[in-house]
């Protein structure tokens, strides 16, 4: 699969796809956007393909929009603009619902836009040299389309700060206020990544969409009667599938389960 501003590399159960605009510093524009839908359909419907990294070639992750796409919109009619930014919102929304687990590997600085990609995510792991912004205010924006996936990841008081100052803030306030899950000495990222990565790729393939779903479904639902039966469906069919009654039929004959021993 070729694409102008992406690389998809296989390696075993991972697909990793790179951002590869390093001269542009890895900014999104509408090409960019529709490719990284189109690889993230592709990789989540893949059945080898059991964890998915987000990385990014050259010095940084992502710088957010695109200069020359900007100066596109700053023509653009409402309705124009309506479509355009309803792609972005697709393309986050498409990574978010990936049925494989996604990892951002974040190596280089990550600003506006970039950050939504970073939430989009499941799990995030950063350098400690890395430095975030959600600069849109700056240019008379706002952060409105990534803002359901950055204020799910930094909470709600974080993002009041965040969101209206600009402010830059460092890999470990990243990490303070959940934005990321981890950070990584530079030259210790790749093992960082590869470690939770073998993490997700050693357990039940289903098991691991179920519980990116049950994350997904759950999370900020009042606990009520429909809360708890919807829990104990979810446990009922998991537990009668295939993958769900091989493992713990493993675990009691001390065997590796069959999603390992292929």
């Amino acid at each position: 699969m070729k694409f102008q501003t992406l690389e998809l590399q296989h390696d075993a159960q991972v697909t990793t796809i790179w951002l590869d605009r390093p001269d542009m510093r890895n900014a999104f524009n509408e090409t960019s956007i529709a490719e990284i839908t189109e690889a993230f359909r592709y990789a989540g419907a893949d059945e080898k393909t059991r964890a998915i990294v987000l990385a990014a070639r050259g010095s940084a992750f992502c710088a957010g929009a695109d200069l020359n796409w900007m100066k596109k919109m700053a023509g653009y009619t409402h309705a124009e603009n309506l479509a355009d930014a309803a792609r972005l919102a697709a393309m986050l929304r498409t990574i978010h619902e990936c049925p494989k687990p996604v990892l951002a590997k974040v190596q280089g600085d990550c600003y506006a836009g970039g950050i939504g990609l970073v939430a989009a995510c499941d799990i995030a792991v950063a350098a400690d040299t890395v430095n975030f912004c959600l600069s849109e205010v700056r240019i008379g924006l706002t952060p409105a389309t990534i803002s359901p996936y950055v204020i799910r990841a930094m909470g709600e008081n974080a993002a009041r700060r965040y969101f209206l100052t600009a402010e830059r803030f460092s890999a470990q306030q990243a990490l303070h206020i959940g934005l990321v899950h981890e950070v990584a000495a530079a030259d210790a990222l790749d093992a960082t990544v590869g470690q939770i990565v073998k993490a997700l790729t050693t357990a039940s393939p289903n098991a691991v969409g179920a519980a990116k779903r049950l994350v997904r479904d759950i999370a900020a639902r009042p606990i009520d009667d429909a809360l708890i039966a919807d829990t104990v469906t979810r446990i009922a069919e998991i537990r009668a599938s295939d993958e769900g009654r091989e493992g713990v039929q493993s675990f009691l004959e001390k065997r590796k389960p069959s999603w390992l021993a292929q």
